[in-house]
């Protein structure tokens, strides 16, 4: 068993400004704002108009927000939070947009702002890839959660932790660097 990524509560400590892009029904947002307590905030984001809509009416949080958008094109001004989370999200982004994604995750961030990206990590035997296409689609099937590190790197994003979390899952952290700019668009 690989390393376990602290909890949401050691990564989100009270009055933490956090996104959480491909929010999904809100679950982890949910626990992001219980973390961040009262003088903090969480703002959801997933692309669907309908699930947006679902995580909103199951969340009693004030402090708990959603909105409608996509990964690589964040509304958010520059360095407005202290923490970006994105949960099995990473897979279902386009693959040509998955770094413009991450560079603006950086791009939102503050300057020492943590990252934390958790995926599926691909399955081990043909038969099981062969299930899983024929389940949830083929963009699972060949995904590389081995990539997560270079696109964190890549972006901009000092990587301090990565592992796995069950079989199935991994995790990256990285840290937006205190006095560092990002690499130049090519």
């Amino acid at each position: 068993m690989g390393l376990r990524p602290p909890g949401p509560a050691q990564r989100c400590p009270p009055g933490d400004r956090v996104l959480d892009v491909g929010c999904g029904t809100g679950c982890l947002t949910r626990r992001m704002a219980k973390a961040v307590g009262p003088g903090g905030t969480v703002l959801g984001l997933d692309p669907s108009v309908e699930v947006s809509g679902y995580a909103r009416g199951r969340t009693r949080e004030a402090r708990c927000s959603y909105e409608t958008g996509v990964a690589w094109a964040l509304t958010a001004p520059e360095a407005s939070f202290d923490v970006v989370v994105t949960s099995l999200a990473v897979p279902h982004l386009p693959e040509d947009l998955r770094s413009v994604a991450l560079r603006d995750m950086y791009r939102v961030l503050r300057s020492g702002g943590r990252l934390l990206v958790a995926d599926f990590r691909p399955p081990r035997t043909r038969l099981v890839r062969h299930l899983i296409a024929a389940s949830a689609g083929h963009v699972l099937a060949e995904y590389r959660v081995d990539l997560l590190d270079g696109l964190a790197a890549d972006a901009g994003f000092e990587v301090r932790g990565r592992g796995d979390v069950r079989p199935w899952l991994r995790y990256v952290q990285g840290v937006r660097p205190e006095k560092s700019s990002r690499p130049a668009l090519l």
